[in-house]
Formats: structure tokens, sequence, C-alpha cells
């Protein structure tokens, strides 16, 4: 039974106390929505206030990024064993705000900032595994550029993506896991993905999933991201393979993310 998991990421946005309000807000605006997980990803700095201000509600905390070594000369990185004793249960890993594609040149201003920070496959399959050795649940992130979708790549993007994050891990550690297909066209631009295809996407994520870790596959819960908000959310929880939804702008307002909760809580825990 996969239960689907709406996580907001609120990326550079809010400070201590803007996150505590947002709490405030949220909390009683879900309170009677079952059937879903709920999960929010402040930066860095808001992790300790939204862990209290979370304190007795049934919403976890994720971190938005992590290092792959637990100490050493690091500046300004922050290792799992950290998040999780900062109350993390989930940790978003490579986003494509900091995914570079296999070290091409960017073709956009998009792309330009995920070279930036040089994410890479590689990288993200070291963060995964160093995420899942200190007991946090990843959300490894993929998808694909909207020239590679132009060229019709996306399939094969997506399946090598797919191979490569989860190169390592074991059927049990897939089992536990979040995978996120965010179309990098559609995040921050207002586009989204159908959800007829976005559903076929994930599938093709899971049958990747299937043929390497067997019945793990199952289990492993696949969201889609990319400019999700409260006028799409309902059809694109409706689509069987979409098990939630990791949310960017539309996580900044508690009624416009409460909505989105109570559209995967309308679906409800019944994917197999």
């Amino acid at each position: 039974m996969r239960v689907p998991l709406i996580a907001g990421n609120w990326k550079m946005h809010k400070t201590q106390q803007e996150a505590a309000r947002f709490v405030a807000g949220l909390v009683p605006l879900i309170a009677e929505v079952a059937g879903v997980e709920v999960a929010l990803c402040p930066p860095f700095t808001a992790l300790g206030a939204t862990v209290e201000a979370l304190r007795g509600s049934a919403v976890a905390v994720g971190a938005q990024d992590c290092f792959w070594e637990e100490t050493g000369a690091y500046t300004g990185q922050v290792a799992p064993h950290m998040l999780k004793d900062a109350g993390c249960k989930y940790v978003i890993i490579g986003h494509s705000e900091l995914r570079g594609r296999f070290g091409k040149e960017p073709a956009d201003w998009t792309s330009q900032v995920r070279a930036l920070f040089g994410e890479t496959d590689a990288t993200v399959n070291r963060k995964a595994l160093a995420a899942l050795a200190a007991g946090l649940a990843p959300i490894i992130c993929l998808g694909e550029t909207l020239q590679e979708r132009d060229r019709g790549e996306t399939d094969d993007v997506v399946r090598e993506q797919a191979r490569r994050a989860l190169a390592g891990m074991t059927a049990e550690q897939v089992a536990g896991l979040v995978i996120a297909y965010e179309p990098v066209w559609a995040i921050g631009t207002g586009r989204t993905c159908d959800p007829d295809e976005a559903n076929r996407v994930l599938g093709l994520i899971r049958t990747a999933a299937r043929a390497a870790f067997a019945d793990a596959a199952a289990t492993l819960r696949i969201q889609y991201g990319g400019s999700v908000k409260p006028d799409n959310a309902a059809e694109l929880m409706r689509q069987p393979e979409i098990d939630g939804a990791l949310v960017g702008g539309a996580s900044l307002e508690p009624v416009d993310f409460s909505a989105i909760v109570a559209a995967a809580g309308a679906r409800g825990g019944d994917r197999r």
C-alpha cells in the first residue's frame, strides 16, 4: 500500500518566525485530511523552528540537500546524520536547480543554475546512499530538460537517471525511498506536464525499478513535481502511478498547500 506524500519545498524562503507562522496556519487546515503523508522542507536555518512548531503533529520535516561525508573540512555542507539529529525524516536530493546533466554545457538559465551548483547523477547517488545510512528517506529528483523532451529523449534520460541514482542500493532501501519526477521545463515556469504523460513517465520509472529490484518497486513512492497548484492537483492525484507531489511555490501559503494535501487525501492510500 503506497500512501501519497505531499512534500513542500520552500527553497530559499522563510525565516524561523515565518516558518512557525506557516505551521500554525497549516496544521488546523489539514487536521481532518486522512490517507496522505505531509512533509515540509524548509531551508537549513529554519529546520529547528519548523521541527519545534510541528511537535505533536503528524507532519514530517525534510531538508533540501545534504552532503555524503559524515564529518570533515567541507565548509558550508551538512551531513545526513546532522539532519537526522535535527529532527528530519526526509531529504531532497538532486533537485533540478542543483543538477548538471552529464557535464554538458547548459543552454538555458535554469540549466545554468543547476550547472553552477554542480550536481551530477554520481553525486546524487552518493548523497542518497549516505542519507539511507543515516536513517533518512531520500526524495530523489529526476527529470528531463525541454531540449531533451523536444528531441524525444525523455524516456532514455529518466531511465538512465533512475539507474544511476539507485546504483548500489538494496531492494529494501529502494522500497522505502521516494522518487520525484520533475520535468525541468515545468519547474517554476507555470507549465505542468499533462497528467496522462506524467503518469506514463512515472510508470516507466516504476518499470525500471521493478526490473532491478523486483517487488520493491511496488512500494516505492513516485511523486510528480513541477508547477503543482491547487487547480491542477486533483487531476494529477487521480493518476494511478502518481504517489503525491513535491510542491514548490504553492507550498509557501498554508491555504494553497492544504488544498493540494486535500486533493491527495481524496485519492488516499490505495495504490498498490
